[in-house]
């Protein structure tokens, strides 16, 4: 059974090249800076059926995941990978009106109380441009940090939207583990959709 979630690091994106019904594919993850928060918050959209006077069915849909995080600070780097911007040839960001963000994986890490990790994968979204705020020096040093917002949705491939594991969970395959920042995680063949490991 996995603790308490105590941390936050570790917050990558892998460009989504492909989702169709043949499969899924992805660039390799990058990290996008160092992590200081992410807020995390899935839709449903509810209807309720009444009959004989009350509440007879409930169907729920999935509306799709906002996604908020911050970062010590977005490089232009990232902000391209991000945002669907250009560094020139003079290392100059550039944005247009026409600029399309991609659509990507994110990646995280949360530390739980008791040892271990819980890792997690959103499979499907996009950022949009964000705000950024600007203050004077004064006697007290005070931090400009980065946050960036986006959508994250089911995929086409396979309806999923998100996994997620708990690093010291019973039967959980070392090798997912592993590798989970360094290619975006699919199921092996052999285990499909599955149940989830436990501590999930």
């Amino acid at each position: 059974m996995a603790g308490t979630r105590m941390g936050l690091r570790d917050i990558y994106f892998a460009k989504l090249i492909k989702d169709d019904a043949a499969g899924a594919t992805y660039d390799k993850p990058v990290k996008i800076g160092k992590a200081i928060e992410a807020s995390i918050s899935p839709n449903t959209n509810s209807e309720t059926l009444s009959a004989d006077d009350g509440p007879s069915e409930i169907e729920t849909a999935f509306g799709g995941v906002e996604v908020e995080i911050g970062v010590d600070q977005l490089s232009h780097d990232i902000q391209a990978l991000l945002l669907g911007h250009m560094v020139n040839a003079d290392g100059v960001l550039e944005k247009k009106d026409t600029d399309l963000a991609p659509y990507g994986a994110l990646l995280f890490k949360s530390q739980v109380s008791g040892g271990g990790d819980k890792l997690y994968a959103l499979y499907k979204g996009k950022f949009q441009l964000q705000e950024e705020e600007f203050a004077t020096k004064t006697d007290s040093p005070e931090f400009q940090t980065d946050s960036i917002s986006g959508t994250f949705m089911r995929r086409e491939f396979d309806g999923v939207w998100g996994r997620s594991v708990y690093t010291k969970g019973e039967g959980v395959n070392q090798a997912v583990i592993n590798e989970w920042f360094t290619k975006v995680y699919e199921p092996s063949a052999s285990t499909g959709g599955g149940t989830p490991p436990s501590g999930e």
